[in-house]
């Protein structure tokens, strides 16, 4: 009988990694080649790369939106890749949130209504205490009723984030979420993923090309040709610019 599950301090995992697209010599591309990664519970973690490096395809992995080649990907004590499709639907509805760089709100719902849409999917009435804490430290009290279209670019994201916590997931998935965003609210999102980390004990995985954005994470991976090149820890806006200098000398 295989084991899906072990008891562990790590939040995400991932043991030689390897993603690969194409079914033959012509087609194929080897996007992941071996990736090592452990993500203890609690910390900020930004991944960073050039175009075509894997750090997107790693995140799609590790969040069991992608099925891995060879490996073993760990959500806490859960082991993603021998899940099947029924199992990861209950991980993405239960063990992981989502922030995208597109926001990915349903326009037909307000703020309130688009924060509690996983409970409401699972069939949960959303725990009030907790949502109401969220609310609070995303500062959306007072636009609960607005629709997506009636919020600004911030707004939308912030609400992206309350929803990613208010469902208590093992880790928060960001996905270049300061993208569409101006320099200020794009500092209004750092804060709020680095506040989840130090007040809520939160888990958060980033994906991102800023220098900045990084420099909010506790832990920067570098990735080049599917593979961690690097890694930085307690970075800097400045020191992950003069490593990514040094990665592409």
């Amino acid at each position: 009988m295989t084991t899906t599950t072990v008891k562990t301090t790590t939040a995400v995992r991932a043991v030689a990694v390897h993603k690969v697209f194409g079914d033959d010599a012509a087609t194929r591309v080897e996007a992941l080649a071996g990736v090592d990664l452990d993500v203890p519970r609690g910390t900020f973690l930004a991944i960073m790369g050039p175009s075509g490096s894997g750090k997107s395809t790693l995140m799609h992995c590790l969040a069991g939106l992608d099925r891995i080649t060879a490996g073993e990907v760990w959500i806490g004590d859960l082991r993603v890749d021998r899940l099947d499709d029924r199992g990861l639907t209950r991980l993405r509805r239960d063990r992981v949130g989502f922030v995208f760089q597109q926001f990915n709100l349903v326009p037909t719902l307000n703020a309130l209504e688009n924060i509690t849409l996983p409970a409401a999917i699972a069939g949960r009435k959303p725990d009030k205490a907790w949502l109401d804490e969220v609310i609070e430290s995303v500062g959306l009290g007072d636009r609960l009723k607005h629709r997506p279209s009636e919020l600004s670019g911030g707004q939308q994201q912030r609400v992206a984030c309350a929803r990613a916590l208010a469902a208590r997931p093992d880790v928060i998935f960001a996905d270049e979420p300061t993208g569409n965003l101006d320099s200020r609210s794009g500092a209004e999102v750092l804060g709020l993923l680095r506040d989840a980390a130090d007040r809520f004990g939160q888990t958060v995985v980033m994906v991102t090309h800023d220098p900045g954005a990084a420099g909010h994470a506790d832990h920067v991976v570098f990735l080049a040709d599917g593979r961690v090149v690097a890694e930085l820890p307690s970075p800097t806006a400045e020191s992950v610019l003069e490593r990514m200098k040094h990665l592409e000398a």
